[in-house]
């Protein structure tokens, strides 16, 4: 079996298993939005005690994608009808269980979200109204988020009154990610602008020098840390964003770097497996392997510019596969000696499936 075909069996398993579980016993119709989890079995939703607008955002990328409109078009005018606040700006974090209001936090990592799935949606569904939401929303967040130095608070109160958490690697990251999709989606060369002072603030105020990783916490922070998994995604994202929109930065030689890195001190050579978290120096301060990190690691393998790099990608798919895949859908953490960390599928992860699986031969 070589990569290609390998690639293609991730994707049947995506299309007749994954979609399937969220089309289904996932999704609250009478809410009109994916339940947060379903158990290991994939037949029954975990209690609902919150629905977040982000996880709405990530199912409605998912639908778009895939091509299911009437799904896709649900879950946009749920995204609308239930996480707005029609008072105040913005985006709810999150409602209850009956769909009323429950975090009313204004959180970036959740509003470029909806940048990144509206401009998806609106593009691959041919929906204006979505374009002109990831729009609006994207001038909002360089509006109200607007922090020191280039960088953007990671949450506000719901009046946007009050920062309740200062500048965070990935919120940022997300939102770069969100602004390349808004940029293909609409057009407007103003994204580029914003992706390059981003770019450039990131550099600056996130960037281990020595490592070439970009830090969990600004640098300087106690008890920071470098995920080998966000490494593999900026990877990615650096060359999806290209020399000319990165400015300044120094991202792409750094991210060569960080690549190499997070191989050498997060992955586990016999099992191929991501560990959660490094120090500064590469020593494992969290084992977790997450099955996000995992899709990273092959997303990075797949574009890598090293043919030598590109070429371990076969074997790395049959042992995510056989690690982190299920005939009932996924197995979402282990720990570093195998055992199920966490045996519920949260309704957020087909986002990182899918994004990976694009990627492949």
């Amino acid at each position: 079996m070589n990569a290609l075909t390998s690639a293609a069996s991730l994707r049947d398993h995506f299309d007749r298993t994954i979609l399937a579980l969220w089309r289904g016993p996932g999704f609250n119709a009478a809410l009109r939005l994916a339940h947060e989890a379903l158990d290991a079995s994939g037949t029954t939703p975990l209690p609902d005690v919150r629905y977040r607008a982000m996880a709405c955002a990530r199912q409605l990328f998912v639908f778009s994608q895939a091509g299911e409109a009437e799904h896709a078009h649900t879950l946009y005018a749920s995204l609308c009808q239930t996480f707005a606040d029609r008072t105040q700006g913005g985006w709810f974090y999150s409602v209850d269980a009956q769909g009323a209001p429950l975090d009313t936090t204004k959180d970036l990592y959740t509003h470029a979200f909806v940048v990144f799935a509206c401009a998806a949606y609106g593009q691959r569904l041919g929906v204006p109204e979505a374009l002109d939401t990831a729009r609006e929303t994207s001038a909002l967040i360089v509006e109200r988020f607007k922090a020191r130095d280039g960088l953007l608070n990671a949450a506000l109160d719901a009046s946007f009154a009050s920062v309740t958490s200062g500048p965070l690697q990935n919120p940022l990251m997300h939102l770069t990610e969100a602004w390349l999709v808004a940029r293909e989606a609409t057009g407007d060369a103003a994204f580029d602008t914003a992706i390059t002072a981003l770019a450039e603030a990131v550099a600056r105020n996130f960037l281990h020098a020595p490592t070439g990783c970009i830090a969990e916490l600004p640098l300087g922070a106690p008890d920071n840390r470098l995920e080998p998994g966000h490494q593999f995604e900026w990877f990615w994202l650096v060359q999806q964003a290209g020399a000319q929109r990165l400015g300044a930065s120094g991202l792409q030689d750094a991210l060569a770097r960080a690549f190499a890195f997070a191989v050498k001190h997060g992955v586990d050579p016999a099992t191929g497996a991501v560990a959660a978290a490094l120090d500064e120096q590469g020593r494992v301060t969290d084992a977790t392997q997450r099955i996000w990190a995992q899709t990273e690691y092959l997303r990075a393998l797949a574009t890598h510019g090293d043919t030598v790099v590109r070429a371990t990608l076969e074997a790395q798919i049959g042992k995510f596969a056989q690690r982190f895949l299920t005939p009932q859908g996924w197995v979402e953490c282990r720990s570093a000696s195998g055992e199920i960390a966490r045996a519920d599928m949260p309704s957020t992860t087909p986002y990182h499936l899918l994004t990976a699986y694009r990627a492949l031969p």
